[in-house]
């Protein structure tokens, strides 16, 4: 995906990375940053795919698996729609609650077109589905969360959601996409793509604020801690519904650290 170009008075692109740092800021946390990102890959789609891409019927246990790990993406995102709900409100500056209205709106959509999906497959009742094979550990997730907001945590709820949920599911989403069927590697493609600009917001704001106050780096260092055991038992549940062999599970398990440690938590 290009990225996104801010407008003169003009209407001639300005690069964002050229951008002093409070411009730059200004710009990505836009509304009009995320109308041009959004527009690039959903334009012409339906419910996250394309109208003409090929279904492939699943049958059989290959249906069983998809319904169950699409299952656990609709837990997923309805814990990144609610927690970024709250975020909204204890979001310390209008820059952040102006980004984070636009993630909710994502992952609004996140969870609509994994709804439509398991629709697709047949699924009659997708809530009764979900009830049935959400994960324990993705639903301690969720209700770890929402403690976070309720405790007006700003920092470990942006770890949290925007850091360890957001870097889960990219990693997930990415080696899904790599056996998916077409329909759903085409949905998950370009969920994907939001994905990228939720942890660069995750990430950004927590390395200003560790640059300011050490001791933040130390709590969440700490705090990571405490909720690493669930975000691995939730790994190895999804990937155990995508029929992932253990040796790749380790490679995802890898992958995911890779992501944190940028913020220097190991």
């Amino acid at each position: 995906m290009s990225t996104p170009t801010s407008k003169t008075a003009t209407e001639s692109p300005v690069e964002v990375h050229d951008l002093d740092p409070s411009e730059f800021l200004e710009e990505v946390h836009s509304f009009e940053f995320w109308f041009q990102a959004v527009e690039g890959y959903l334009s012409g789609t339906s419910h996250g795919h394309r109208p003409e891409t090929a279904e492939r019927p699943r049958v059989g246990e290959e249906r069983e698996r998809l319904i169950g790990v699409l299952c656990n993406y609709c837990v997923a995102e309805s814990a990144a729609l609610d927690t970024a709900s709250g975020l909204v409100t204890i979001a310390p500056n209008r820059q952040s609650k102006i980004f984070l209205s636009t993630q909710v709106v994502d992952e609004g959509r996140h969870l609509e077109v994994f709804l439509h999906r398991l629709g697709e497959l047949g699924v009659g009742d997708a809530e009764a589905e979900i009830a049935k094979r959400a994960s324990p550990s993705m639903l301690a997730f969720k209700s770890r969360l929402l403690q976070l907001i309720e405790g007006k945590d700003w920092d470990s709820a942006i770890f949290a959601q925007n850091v360890a949920l957001e870097s889960l599911e990219f990693v997930v989403f990415r080696r899904h996409c790599e056996t998916a069927d077409p329909v759903t590697a085409e949905v998950l493609a370009r969920v994907i793509k939001d994905e990228r600009r939720h942890m660069g917001f995750g990430e950004n704001e927590l390395g200003r604020r560790f640059r300011t106050d050490p001791t933040g780096r130390v709590r969440i260092r700490e705090f990571r801690k405490e909720i690493d055991h669930l975000v691995h038992e939730t790994l190895k549940d999804t990937a155990r519904h995508l029929g992932v062999p253990s040796g790749d599970q380790e490679e995802l398990g890898r992958l995911y650290r890779e992501s944190v440690e940028r913020l220097g938590l190991s």
